[in-house]
Order: C-alpha cells, then structure tokens, then sequence
C-alpha cells in the first residue's frame, strides 16, 4: 500500500526545513546549503559523546568542515536549586555537578562560603582536603583514560583503570559512606576525622600505583596505532587555547604553564613539592601524555601529606557556624539545641560577593557567591570547564577525519553534568 502525504502536510515539512537552514546559515559553509556537503547530527546519545552532547557535524565526504555542539541535554538547574538551600544543605548538591570530581565541587563551593565568612579551618583539615583532592585527580584521570582508550579500540586499559580507579572509591566509602557523591568537605573542615583503616589504605595504594602508571604507558605510549590516531590531531596553540578559555590539563597540553595549585596556592599545596608537566604539540598526544604525568604528581604530592599529617580536629571551633561534635550530643542538652538550630535553621552569611578557584581535574574550578545577609545565598554560580572545552570542539576539529573527532572529544575529558548544570 502507498501512503501519500497530503499537500497541506508537505508544505508545512518543506517550510520547517527552510526554517532550520535559515538558523544555520552563517554558522555552515555555503555548500551546505545547496546540499554540496552533508549535514549530519552526532548524537546525542552516540556512545563516543561521554554524555548527552550532540554534535552537528558539516562533512565533505569524511572531512569535517564544520562541528557545532550543541548542550543542554542533561540540565539540572543545580545551580539555582542551592540558592534555595541554607549553605551547608547546598553542599551536596555540588556533588552532582560534575560527578567524576565531587569533592573538588565540594571544596569551592565550602571554600566560598568560608572566605565570605572569614571562617578558619584547622590545618589537619586542610592537609587531608589536599588528600583527597589529588585522589580525586587521580580517579578521574582513570575514567578519562579508560574510556578514552575504549573509544579508541584499547579495551585493556579500560580494564586496568577501572581496577585501580575501585581502590580509591573503596578508600572514599571509608571516609564519608558513599564511594562517589559523599559530601566529606564541609564548611569550616570536614565531615569526621580520618577512620583507622584509612591511612594503611592509602598506603598501599600510593605503594602500587606508580607500577600501575608502567602499565598503561607500556599499553599505549609505543603503541603505533595509538601513536598514529593522536600525534598531529587537533591541535591547539597556546594563543588559541588561551583566547578559547582552556584551563586544566587541556591548556597545558599547548604549553602554557597554568596550574592553580601553584599560580595562586591554597590549602597547604605551597608546602608541597611537585612539578607542572607541558605539552610540546598541544595535539591529542600531548593531552593523553600530560594527564599520564600528572598521575605521578599527584602521588607525589599524597605522599608528602601523609608524611605531614597535624594532630588536632578536623572542623572549626567556631560554633556560630559549625555544629557541635557528635560525642557532645548525648552529653550536653545546650549541644543538642545548637544542632537543631543550625540543621533547622541555618546560619547567616553577609550581603557580600566572593570567588574562589581551584585546580579541578579538567581545570579551573570556581565558584561566585553572593550572600542575601541570611541563610540562604542570593546567587550561586559555579565555573567549571567542560563548557569552554566543548566550546573549543569546533576548532579543534576542522579539517580532520570523522573517525579522529572520537579522539580529540576524549582527549579534552568532558563531563556533561559539568557543562549542564
């Protein structure tokens, strides 16, 4: 049987297509209006997206000539849902923002609520918050290569990534009872102190590890095809990289040497000894090479705290903002109406605006506050980077096959809850 579509129906298909070729022009070549070159979505729930990103791709044959993308598949309204929240309810939400480095969200957003306060944090606190940031580093970078490796045929390295990447998540559980979304940074310090099967943990862990790095060098760096699928693919140059608003281990695969932790130190990283790997090529390569070595910084660094753990508590003594400690509960009826009182009610924070920045596993990490004077904030807004990398696709892209865009889409490691929040 042939169905045939009435006139009336056909002309309504043949002026929304008009419609959407007028929005792109301007934003494709020439040719693809005239139907020279193919226009075709990548997406939104292709398997080499990470996430739900579409892409709309112009193609000459399997060149791309233009690469849209196109957000906001995954939007949460994380953002606007704290500024509903009293402030240490809106702790974990940050969780969920970019859900590979939940504590690095922690920690600007607590960091933010501390500089408006001008609340101290004990200096125990702050080294264990430096352990916990690098061990988040570290298991992001696990996901980023395992999955990259994947989208590139390298199914091995998935595999071994995921295994050491299960190490740190057991340690995470141990700390605050999730392995992923826990909310252990708090404001004025951390949740609780480290458990007693923490640091032998860790140990072990700092121990094996770097062997682990062998590993996966020895999986891929001599691989040829590895070799041929990223050296020379999707270069960036360092003004170009700049100007785009890369930050993170992506700007500094282009040489510009820009690392948070050392440009405007916080926490107690100024104690700590550790280098800032560049990249030569600012190509796929030098974006896989510079995140491999930052596995072995970031060791580096967990070691030096360890050796350097302070005595004392983990939260501030400051009980206008910090609840009583647990133990103090079953003692004391005046702790007891404190706690009610901060958990109902809250705390206030001024009619101020502050920013705070920190070096996240994709890059710069920030978050803008602004008080209303009482419990809840007036504005939360948090910088993360995966928008300005998924920004950047486009000129990344041109001019290089459809098979290589998998590559260079990996190599800039997008989170999208990160872009969409």
């Amino acid at each position: 049987m042939v169905m045939t579509v009435p006139e009336s129906q056909q002309g309504k298909a043949i002026e929304s297509w008009q419609g959407q070729v007028e929005e792109l022009r301007g934003l494709v070549s020439e040719r693809a209006m005239t139907g020279e070159t193919l226009l075709l979505n990548m997406g939104p729930h292709h398997p080499s997206t990470h996430g739900v990103l579409r892409l709309l791709l112009e193609l000459d044959g399997e060149e791309i000539i233009t690469c849209l993308p196109d957000v906001g598949f995954l939007h949460t309204g994380i953002e606007k849902t704290i500024e509903s929240k009293q402030y240490e309810k809106g702790v974990a939400l940050t969780d969920r923002v970019d859900y590979l480095a939940p504590m690095n969200n922690n920690t600007v957003f607590v960091m933010a609520i501390e500089k408006m306060l001008a609340l101290d944090v004990p200096e125990r606190a702050q080294v264990i918050r430096v352990i916990c940031l690098e061990l988040t580093r570290i298991q992001s970078h696990l996901v980023w290569l395992g999955t990259h490796a994947l989208d590139m045929g390298a199914m091995s390295a998935f595999l071994y990534c995921f295994r050491e990447r299960e190490l740190i998540l057991d340690m995470f559980e141990m700390l605050s009872g999730q392995r992923m979304m826990g909310s252990y940074i708090r404001p004025g310090g951390l949740w609780r102190d480290l458990p007693d099967e923490f640091l032998p943990a860790l140990q072990h862990f700092v121990d094996i590890f770097p062997r682990r790095v062998d590993d996966y060098e020895a999986l891929l760096v001599n691989n040829p095809i590895w070799r041929d699928r990223t050296e020379g693919i999707g270069v960036v140059e360092p003004e170009e990289a700049l100007a785009l608003g890369m930050t993170g281990p992506t700007l500094r695969a282009s040489g510009v040497n820009w690392d948070i932790r050392k440009a405007e130190p916080y926490l107690t990283y100024p104690r700590y000894d550790f280098n800032v790997p560049l990249g030569e090529h600012g190509d796929v390569y030098d974006r896989f090479w510079v995140r491999m070595q930052e596995f072995r910084e970031s060791i580096k660094i967990i070691k030096q705290a360890m050796k350097n753990i302070p005595g004392g508590p983990v939260r501030s003594q400051n009980r206008k903002y910090v609840p009583p400690p647990r133990a103090e509960l079953g003692r004391s009826m005046e702790a007891v109406i404190h706690h009610f009182k901060l958990w109902t009610e809250g705390f206030s924070a001024p009619d101020e605006e502050v920013y705070v920045a920190i070096e996240g596993p994709r890059g710069e990490v920030g978050c803008y506050l602004h008080g209303t004077g009482g419990t809840k904030p007036r504005r939360v807004h948090l910088k993360t980077p995966s928008f300005m990398h998924i920004s950047a696709l486009g000129k990344m892209s041109q001019g290089h096959m459809i098979a290589d865009l998998v590559g260079i889409i990996g190599s800039v490691d997008i989170v999208l809850g990160d872009s969409d929040r």
